[in-house]
């Protein structure tokens, strides 16, 4: 039973890889026994990511998400490198944490193409590639599905994610190519940490999850190891909202 949760032999993709919950996926698919290519724009974050993950089965390539030719590149390293593609874990993502009402158009495009649009061309491009069996997880947020406060771009985009996986689940499935995505709330990241050191907005954070504590890294990595293995083999098109149970509670 347990060897269903091996994903040895496989070859992975990860954007975002080179901090926070990316780098915690690499390394768990590492862990795993994939074979993993690590894709962020920042080649000093990539080094260090290969370095801590040290079992010699993994490349990267800096890549700008957002362009289609850094994608198809990304892909195109991934198989002379491997010679395969099995996995893709589309993490890659940011935040402008401005009002709706300050909100900018620039400030749109810029969270809509980083984090809904690279999903949909890094999605395109690979599953290209990727034979029966493939899966691939995308990152959304429990503000994806939940009203938050604040950061109505930042829930467009999410919440964009969530209805692509539904539909490349929905056309990929008769490829045998899974399809789904990890909701989380907070975790402990560098993308975070500013707002959680902040002791009243910790408090409303903990006030509307019922674990009452933020996430650790390992337990959002955990979930996508499962998706990506064949212990998992007949789930597609789901959200698995990662949150101590704060999608059960809402955030008012």
């Amino acid at each position: 039973m347990l060897k269903s949760f091996s994903l040895d032999g496989k070859t992975a993709i990860v954007t975002g890889a080179g901090k926070g919950i990316g780098k915690a996926i690499a390394m768990a698919l590492a862990e795993a026994g994939a074979n993993v290519m690590l894709v962020a724009r920042t080649e000093s974050d990539l080094q260090q990511t290969q370095q801590e993950i040290g079992n010699g089965r993994t490349a990267y390539i800096r890549t700008d998400i957002t362009k289609r030719s850094d994608i198809q590149a990304a892909v195109e390293k991934t198989m002379d490198q491997f010679g395969a593609i099995d996995i893709l874990v589309n993490n890659a993502g940011m935040n402008i944490r401005s009002s709706l009402t300050d909100a900018t158009d620039g400030e749109w495009h810029q969270i809509m193409d980083t984090n809904a649009q690279s999903v949909f061309m890094f999605s395109q491009e690979a599953v290209k590639k990727m034979e029966s069996g493939s899966s691939i997880i995308n990152i959304s947020s429990v503000g994806g599905d939940r009203a938050l406060k604040t950061g109505v771009i930042y829930a467009a985009s999410k919440a964009a994610i969530i209805q692509m996986t539904k539909v490349m689940a929905m056309e990929w499935g008769p490829k045998n190519i899974r399809v789904n995505a990890i909701g989380p709330w907070y975790f402990k990241t560098p993308l975070t940490e500013k707002i959680l050191n902040d002791p009243e907005y910790l408090d409303s954070i903990l006030a509307v999850t019922p674990m009452k504590r933020v996430g650790e890294l390992p337990e959002v990595a955990s979930p996508v190891v499962f998706l990506a293995s064949d212990a998992a083999s007949y789930i597609t098109g789901q959200t698995l909202f990662v949150d101590g149970g704060m999608s059960i509670h809402g955030f008012s």
